[in-house]
């Protein structure tokens, strides 16, 4: 065995500004599966009192014969699948246009989502940044598109001092042994 010093591995830091291509889609990794736990509490969470989300027998009175996953809640998962891959370097969210819920979603559906790169320039007061506007698309387990939107968000450019590396340096180093 080698007495060499680990190597620390730069892990995955994310997208800067000038790693946007337009038309670039990016397939978000994680798949979330929603479950029941999930949609009561973001109903708690939220206050959302229309019990279609929370009242089984209300629910199965209604067209879709179970409760519903509360639309907000989809979307909070869609735009958080994203983030690895568009908004890890981002510092402020400036809009969000376009929102539709397509197909109904309920406890037990597998989300999925994958954006694509619709415009980026450059900012005009803030020259270690730029502006990127997203479309993402959610799609359930089956492939049906479940909700999309378009999202413009700042983000930091490569040597901004806001998007460096903010690992704390241990008081004692990671060794093998």
């Amino acid at each position: 065995m080698s007495a060499t010093s680990p190597q620390v591995r730069q892990g995955w830091q994310g997208r800067f500004y000038e790693d946007f291509e337009v038309g670039d889609i990016y397939r978000h990794p994680l798949g979330r599966t929603v479950s029941e736990t999930d949609n009561t509490w973001f109903t708690l969470l939220s206050m959302n009192t229309n019990q279609a989300h929370f009242n089984a027998q209300h629910a199965a009175e209604s067209e879709f014969g179970k409760p519903l996953v509360v639309s907000t809640l989809t979307l909070a998962i869609a735009i958080g699948q994203s983030v690895t891959d568009v908004t890890q370097n981002a510092f402020a969210n400036l809009g969000l246009d376009d929102v539709k819920f397509s197909h109904p979603v309920f406890a037990g559906d597998t989300l999925w989502s994958e954006s694509i790169v619709l415009s980026k320039r450059e900012s005009g007061s803030r020259p270690k940044a730029g502006i990127v506007t997203i479309r993402t698309r959610t799609l359930n387990q089956d492939g049906a598109v479940v909700c999309s939107f378009v999202r413009t968000f700042y983000v930091h450019k490569h040597g901004a001092q806001a998007g460096r590396d903010s690992f704390p340096v241990a008081a004692e180093p990671l060794t093998v042994n």
